[in-house]
């Protein structure tokens, strides 16, 4: 766990040591091909691909012409579904939302779907430092956590660690088998713990993939339902998002989805696309907007 007594390394001190380490950076380079590789595969195999990619940046161009009055109806329809909708200016505000939400329900254990914004906002140590254990429930962010790690990459986040080196982590942190570096048993013992931690928590903190205006709904994508389990068992769901991510329609979302696993990872769709509108019975449902300097650069024409 990240704490105030064991920083990580600062990223340029990492960095120097990663470029350095030649097998490493040979196994990073060929990982990131492999991926590229699918990714190209299927977009050369795909008819539509282009026109995919062009009705999405005309979408999403469309959004950020209307972002403040599509935003207030995202708001005004997630409202009418049950759920409590906070602005955070800042990633200050932000962490303070999530921290005020948790603080009212008296939450010492938090399970957390992989989410970007979480890492932009510095939230596990955040809420570590108020005294909460924060578990990320994405396999390879559960990996770099317990290294003490940040994520090294925006899709791959353990992509620079080998199995062998899981193993021997496992072997320490959670008493795996000694040697152990095989991948199924190396899941399979993530998957027991993890369960014990689904199992405990008091609330679930997700990131959002799209949200959508019309509704007031939301969607999470991911390959290990990890989002589905941190939200349906704890009673409080905090759902954080970037004002960026929101579609005007529901009929815009099948252009994305299409896209979505096909870019990052070659898939034809992630694993789970799981659909929100509003809070689970007898619980709550809490979402968290953040600009962050997000607004600032829409109204750059450098960026736009």
């Amino acid at each position: 766990m990240l704490n105030e007594q064991n920083r990580p390394e600062p990223d340029d001190l990492r960095l120097a040591k990663n470029v350095n380490y030649g097998s490493r950076r040979q196994r990073h380079r060929q990982a990131l091909w492999f991926v590229r590789a699918k990714r190209d595969r299927m977009a050369n195999s795909f008819p539509e691909w282009e026109t995919l990619r062009e009705t999405a940046g005309a979408i999403k161009a469309h959004t950020m012409s209307r972002l403040a009055d599509l935003l207030e109806q995202f708001e005004a329809n997630a409202t009418k579904l049950g759920a409590t909708v906070h602005w955070a200016s800042t990633t200050a505000e932000h962490n303070a939302i999530v921290l005020g939400i948790l603080q009212t329900h008296n939450v010492k254990r938090v399970v957390k779907s992989k989410s970007m914004l979480t890492e932009e906002c510095h939230l596990n140590p955040f809420l570590e430092r108020h005294g909460m254990e924060v578990v990320d429930t994405d396999l390879g962010e559960w990996i770099v956590q317990l290294r003490n790690e940040p994520p090294s990459h925006i899709v791959l986040p353990a992509i620079h660690i080998k199995r062998e080196e899981v193993g021997e982590l496992f072997h320490k942190v959670i008493g795996t088998p000694e040697g152990l570096a095989e991948p199924k048993p190396l899941v399979e013992a993530a998957r027991g713990e993890l369960r014990n931690k689904f199992m405990r928590a008091e609330a679930g903190i997700t990131g959002i993939n799209f949200a959508i205006a019309e509704t007031g709904g939301f969607v999470v994508c991911t390959n290990e339902g990890n989002a589905d389990l941190g939200t349906s068992l704890p009673p409080v769901h905090i759902a954080c998002m970037g004002i960026e991510k929101l579609i005007p329609k529901a009929e815009h979302l099948g252009v994305f989805l299409r896209l979505l696993a096909r870019s990052a990872t070659g898939q034809p769709i992630t694993t789970y696309s799981s659909h929100f509108h509003g809070p689970k019975s007898g619980g709550e449902l809490h979402i968290v907007l953040l600009d962050n300097g997000r607004s600032d650069i829409l109204g750059s024409s450098d960026f736009r």
